[in-house]
């Protein structure tokens, strides 16, 4: 019989559809029963040997919630005997609805098994799924927004560091980091099997987009990283099997049924009885032409857009031409967030990477730039490089064209008739949390703009990066960051900005509650009082709009 290795989780929603991801044991059926008589079954496809399911459910009533059950070959494998938690639910958003609760974070090592030492404090997503099964009926996101590193494939944990070693030599490279398509599966499990992540998985839908560490720390830095990593004789396997997991894991149930139906490769590997080749030959494209394939997405709720920008595999990396994005996925965000003007009241841009940093950081990503361009000579640039690598000076300002074209497509969106009443960047990756308010010379948007940066989810925050990124805000900070731009003959950036709040540390979440034309913020912390009991602190609330 089959049994369920991996799952639920629920993916995509709107009125009348949903997608279930899960992941069987064997080749067999996979179904999705609702309450309600609503209803999705689809054969598993293979990949390396794992198989895996996507259920399209339909005829859901909109502005309902119906619990659902998950059957494998007629036999159901979730809610799990005994369960603990209440049953998963199917949410849909009425026709009526004017409120959208959007909760989103980043940066999560897995949770060590219930009963282990923590040694960096508790888990922000445990903690969200404990209040929320406390009181089923009571606030809930409406959609769960992971801005990368889902996984870490180079930091992993001593358990799975024991399991790798029974594996394989830890001797060769890459060592104790993932090395293929298995053990990344492993990651997957070790995370979302977490009982209470999983439930809560499986009754929010999500949306997800890669970091680095879902491949490696500081993943396409520059052109000269690239090509060291591309002679190890272990990068490529990493990479093509990162890209594979990812796709499997994360992009499929980022998509509409709409966007799963037109989309070839989804079909090939539903219809072969081993999708293992198909799916790495579309890595292997992805990887020796990253420009043919395109990991963002978009999606709608209702009035509310968010856009999420892939700043990893979407990168030009050549110092003469170096950009965030490469001009065909520049041209795509652009389309997607000037679409329809007046047809969206809140507008999310979703990138892993802030884009609005402390000014110090900001000067010296942007300076260091010119030295690797080579605009202070070869040894600047040596020493630039050296500094980059060192230093992991790659978000948004180190690539100056790329931030100021965000700039100003952020400007046009926000301006004139029909312009949403806010627009928010959301990212994470720097491991704290604040709030960033730009301005720009000679025009007001129409929209209140802000960065709005919550990491980590789960991990640890050192002190030297306490200090530094505190240090960062100063304005002491801000005049060494003017000296590295004067010595880098750097004009200035296309937009001011300043802290509105924070830096706030810790395991955390935020929480945007969208109604109508209004926006709520709302940064909330988990921590253990001294009955140890987990509940989630609210360290700031405020309006947007």
């Amino acid at each position: 019989m089959a049994q369920l290795r991996l799952g639920p989780l629920l993916r995509y929603t709107d009125g009348s559809t949903a997608t279930v991801w899960v992941e069987a044991s064997r080749p067999c059926t996979a179904e999705v029963r609702c309450a309600d008589g609503a209803r999705g079954t689809t054969r598993t496809f293979q990949i390396a040997g794992h198989h895996y399911a996507l259920v399209t459910v339909t005829g859901l009533t909109a502005g309902t919630a119906t619990e659902y059950e998950v059957l494998l070959d007629d036999a159901r494998v979730w809610p799990l005997p005994d369960s603990r938690f209440p049953p998963s639910v199917i949410r849909t958003p009425g026709e009526d609805d004017d409120g959208l609760r959007v909760v989103f974070g980043s940066c999560r090592w897995a949770a060590p098994p219930a009963g282990g030492s923590d040694p960096v404090g508790p888990d922000a997503l445990d903690t969200l799924s404990a209040r929320i099964a406390s009181d089923p009926d009571g606030e809930r996101p409406d959609v769960l927004v992971l801005l990368g590193d889902q996984v870490y494939a180079d930091e992993v944990s001593d358990a799975t560091r024991h399991w790798l070693a029974a594996r394989r030599d830890l001797g060769d490279a890459p060592g104790d980091q993932v090395a293929d398509y298995e053990e990344y599966t492993h990651l997957y499990y070790e995370s979302w099997l977490d009982p209470d992540v999983r439930w809560l998985l499986s009754t929010v839908p999500s949306c997800m987009i890669f970091d680095d560490h879902d491949v490696i720390d500081d993943w396409n830095t520059s052109a000269a990283w690239l090509a060291d990593m591309r002679a190890t004789d272990w990068w490529r396997e990493r990479l093509l099997s990162g890209l594979m997991s990812y796709w499997v894991h994360q992009q499929l149930g980022n998509l509409s049924p709409a966007e799963l139906a037109a989309d070839p490769l989804y079909a090939a590997v539903r219809e072969s009885p081993d999708g293992t080749d198909a799916l790495r030959a579309f890595a292997a494209r992805a990887d020796a032409d990253p420009f043919s394939v395109r990991w963002s997405y978009r999606r709608d709720f209702g009035r509310v857009r968010l856009v999420m920008v892939d700043t990893r595999a979407a990168r030009v990396l050549e110092e003469d031409d170096r950009a965030m994005l490469d001009p065909g996925e520049a041209a795509w965000l652009r389309e997607q967030v000037l679409d329809g003007p007046g047809t969206c009241d809140h507008l999310l841009i979703g990138t892993s990477l802030p884009w609005l940093l402390p000014h110090l950081v900001h000067d010296v990503e942007s300076w260091n730039a010119t030295l690797c361009r080579g605009d202070r000579g070869p040894r600047w640039a040596r020493l630039g490089e050296r500094v980059r690598r060192g230093a992991d000076l790659e978000h948004w300002s180190a690539f100056p064209s790329s931030f100021d074209a965000l700039a100003g497509l952020i400007a046009e969106a926000g301006t004139g008739a029909g312009a949403p009443a806010t627009v928010s960047v959301l990212s994470g990756d720097v491991h704290h949390a604040y709030v960033a308010e730009p301005s720009w010379p000679g025009r007001v948007p129409d929209a209140r703009v802000a960065q709005l940066t919550c990491s980590p989810v789960h991990n640890s925050v050192p002190l030297s990066i306490r200090l530094g990124f505190r240090f960062g805000w100063s304005a002491p900070a801000r005049a060494l960051g003017r000296c590295f731009a004067r010595h880098g003959r750097q004009g200035r950036p296309a937009v001011s900005w300043r802290k509105t709040g924070g830096p706030w540390f810790g395991n955390q979440l935020m929480t945007l509650s969208l109604r109508g034309r209004s926006a709520r913020l709302r940064l909330e912390r988990a921590q253990t009082g001294r009955d140890g009991t987990t509940t989630l602190h609210t360290l700031t609330e405020r309006k947007l709009s």
